[in-house]
């Protein structure tokens, strides 16, 4: 059991039927009245995040959320597969499981499967990838303001904005939280 006095970012709990994880959290003691605890909480399996006050006596069952780092295989139609190192099985995870971030993700890439109660819900792609650009225009030396960027088609499908200095064929590293150019390879 959790206790709502002690929440902390990162815990997470089953509240209502569903699996929440604390955002923030603030322990609120007013000069008048009881003390509560003030947080922004997400929903594991939905996605949803909102904000809900509690009596720091609440007290909660503790949810584990299991991450276990799978090698992304193939894909056939809308499910992925997805093998485990240790027992070489494969895991098939639906299109809608997976998150936006996971079109930076190719072959042979190792990502973390998040699971609760063996029922998996999300994908967590690594936090950098390493990919090759297939299709960008050549830059122009001199035509450019301050951080001027163009477009360019990884070998993934994704689109990412790279500086005018970035030719095709290069290879890149891609921030998959964000989406963005972070150096060449």
């Amino acid at each position: 059991m959790v206790s709502a006095g002690d929440f902390r970012n990162g815990v997470t709990f089953e509240m209502e039927g569903a699996v929440y994880q604390i955002i923030e959290f603030q322990h609120v003691k007013p000069g008048k009245g009881a003390a509560f605890v003030r947080t922004k909480v997400r929903n594991v399996i939905a996605g949803s995040v909102v904000e809900r006050t509690f009596n720091p006596s609440d007290k909660f069952p503790a949810a584990y959320i299991e991450r276990k780092e799978m090698t992304y295989s193939y894909s056939d139609g809308d499910l992925y597969y997805f093998m485990d190192g240790e027992t070489f099985e494969m895991v098939p995870i639906n299109k809608s499981d997976l998150p936006e971030s996971f079109r930076f993700v190719k072959e042979d890439f190792v990502c973390k499967i998040l699971s609760y109660k063996g029922n998996v819900f999300g994908v967590e792609p690594p936090t950098t990838v390493t990919l090759q650009i297939t299709q960008t225009d050549p830059g122009f030396k001199g035509n450019t303001a301050t951080n001027a960027t163009k477009p360019a088609v990884l070998e993934t499908g994704a689109v990412v904005n790279v500086p005018l200095f970035i030719d095709e064929g290069e290879t890149v590293i891609v921030d998959t939280r964000t989406g963005e150019y972070v150096s060449r390879a």
